[in-house]
Order: structure tokens, then C-alpha cells, then sequence
């Protein structure tokens, strides 16, 4: 989508289009229910896809993801998708920014990672694995 080696694409340029291209991976993976684990800019896909399509999805970790409050908080609310919301303690812009819109949905628990910033799953591995991991038990 632009961000990292990868080019701009036409494709991925509307929230419909990023939508459409989420579903079709999982669709070409035969993913039947997958857990979606979305960090930071991967959000712009995430959020979206959980919005449209939260009851494909068996769970959702999002990790201080990018474009949660360009939807109206109503959407929110009305998903029952299972999700784990991840963030650094020190992440001082996404992660707190993120929150306050996911808490908005009705499933949710939250999970803050105690001296890490906005890429706290790299700085606090052991943390995020076990937080992840009590999550999916959870989940069945």
C-alpha cells in the first residue's frame, strides 16, 4: 500500500478496495474463521475488514492500529467479533489513540505491554506471545 518496498496500488487506494483484497487472501488461504493479528499501519486493512465482515474473522488483535477513528463509534458497538487489543505503555500517539475508539467494542479486553512503545510485540516478545496465547486458549 505504499509504505516499505511495497508500490502504491490502485487497488488497495479505497477502504472498499483494501476490504476486497483482505477477503480474497483469506478466501485463497481456505481460512475458515482465522484470528486477525493487525499491527500498526495494517489497520487501514484490519479495521475496515472487521467492520464489514467481523463474523468471518474468530478473533481480532489489534496492535495500536492506524485508522480506527475514521468510523463512527456506532460500528463499533454493534461487532461481537472476540478481540484482544494490544499497546506499549509507551506508545504515546497510535496506542492511545486506538483504544479509545476499539474499547467501543462490546468483546473486547485489553492488554498493555509495560515498557514498550508503538512496536511493543518486537520489544516485549515474551509479553505479547503470552498475552496472544491467552487470548487464543480463551477463544477455544
Amino acid at each position: 500500500a505504499g509504505h516499505g518496498d511495497s508500490p502504491p496500488s490502485d487497488a488497495v487506494a479505497t477502504e472498499r478496495g483494501r476490504v476486497a483484497l483482505l477477503d480474497r487472501v483469506l478466501r485463497e488461504l481456505a481460512l475458515h474463521r482465522p484470528v486477525l493479528v493487525s499491527p500498526s499501519m495494517s489497520g487501514r486493512f484490519a479495521v475496515p475488514f472487521l467492520l464489514a465482515r467481523g463474523a468471518r474473522l474468530a478473533g481480532f488483535v489489534p496492535i495500536a492500529p492506524a485508522g480506527t477513528a475514521e468510523h463512527p463509534a456506532q460500528r463499533y458497538r454493534q461487532l461481537q467479533t472476540p478481540t484482544l487489543i494490544v499497546y506499549g505503555d509507551g506508545d504515546a500517539g497510535l496506542g492511545p489513540r486506538a483504544l479509545r475508539r476499539l474499547r467501543l467494542l462490546p468483546r473486547h479486553r485489553v492488554a498493555v505491554l509495560r515498557g514498550a512503545g508503538h512496536a511493543c510485540y518486537v520489544q516485549r516478545p515474551r509479553d505479547f506471545h503470552g498475552a496472544l496465547l491467552a487470548f487464543l486458549r480463551q477463544l477455544g
